[in-house]
């Protein structure tokens, strides 16, 4: 890893931290000094910062830790998956918790397509002129479950297609603080970037008449745990099916948690750890416990449906919810009931 030191002359006072450091270092772009320093790779007098609009102090030193490149294309790793279905085609999996679908920063190994490069090596013909495994969906790194890759280019061409036509059956399972109300509909709610935060997406309805792109999500409960209020009977946390009819970027995330609803665990949409629950007792601090330790969105891709855009077969497939989420529905039924009739 290679450092560069930089001290700040009375000409750089006052300039953002991201400018200085691309004109110093005279081989970086703004944005990429920008991306660094979000990074964590920058300190000031030995101290970290993260903010790239940050002015410059004179006398003070900046030191830039450039990370080591990464080659430009994906490598092969041995990791193991769990293979639903296989043929010359395309391929199944259940994905785990922690596994990205594309290597990106922070997650630059250890993917799906690393893996799947591995796997399926001498089976690649090619996806548009290069061996590759065609990722047409994918599911958030904490997220579980159901997942399909092509192995040619028909396969990429023909679920590309299914899944711009929104001809594909996708079924999740999401365990939530609190319930949608009502406890079954249809949220038709346009999405998009986050005006205050680029790196999250939001319902949309702007005032100057633009938009976000469509999405339409199915829900249903399935079953409701305990009482959040004893006035009011609400109840402390479901477990919800949702069915998707498009599929944007956390688009049950974000749904859910416009509904008031966010998901168990969810880092960045949800509005607390945990679960608020009326009463007291072992089986009310075991569940409590157990949605407070619960560290990802609880949520799993349990159904994928199609037609195999090559065979014609008509596929169907069920992943079982995962341990974790296992445990935390197991803990969530030990609730009490609304019992009053």
């Amino acid at each position: 890893m290679e450092k560069i030191t930089l001290t700040a002359r009375p000409a750089d006072a006052g300039l953002r931290l991201d400018s200085f450091l691309a004109d110093q270092a005279g081989t970086l772009s703004r944005s990429r000094a920008k991306a660094l320093i979000k990074e964590g790779a920058v300190t000031i007098d030995g101290a970290a910062t993260d903010d790239p609009r940050k002015a410059v102090v004179v006398g003070s030193v900046y030191v830039l830790a450039l990370p080591d490149p990464v080659a430009a294309v994906p490598q092969p790793e041995d990791i193991p998956l769990d293979i639903l279905f296989e043929d010359e085609h395309l391929i199944i999996i259940n994905k785990p918790s922690g596994m990205a679908a594309h290597p990106a920063p922070g997650s630059w190994d250890g993917t799906l397509v690393n893996a799947l490069l591995h796997h399926c090596e001498g089976q690649l013909p090619g996806i548009g002129g290069v061996e590759r495994p065609g990722i047409v969906h994918r599911l958030d790194k904490l997220t579980t479950g159901v997942m399909v890759a092509a192995k040619t280019e028909a396969a990429h061409v023909g679920l590309s297609n299914l899944f711009a036509e929104h001809d594909i059956e996708r079924a999740y399972l999401a365990l939530t603080r609190g319930a949608p109300r009502p406890l079954a509909g249809t949220i038709d709610e346009q999405i998009a970037r986050s005006s205050g935060d680029r790196k999250k997406m939001a319902v949309v309805r702007n005032p100057d008449g633009t938009h976000g792109r469509q999405a339409i999500t199915h829900y249903k409960a399935l079953e409701t745990f305990g009482l959040r209020d004893k006035g009011t009977g609400l109840p402390a946390a479901a477990l919800i099916k949702c069915t998707l009819e498009t599929g944007r970027t956390h688009q049950i995330r974000v749904h859910m948690s416009h509904v008031g609803a966010s998901l168990i665990g969810d880092p960045v949409y949800g509005r607390s750890k945990g679960i608020t629950a009326w009463g007291s007792g072992k089986k009310f601090d075991a569940a409590k416990a157990a949605a407070r330790a619960f560290e990802r969105q609880a949520l799993h891709a349990a159904v994928l449906g199609f037609v195999h855009p090559v065979t014609g077969e008509t596929l169907h497939f069920e992943a079982p919810m995962p341990d974790d989420m296992a445990g935390l529905l197991a803990a969530l039924r030990l609730l009490p009931q609304d019992d009053r009739g």
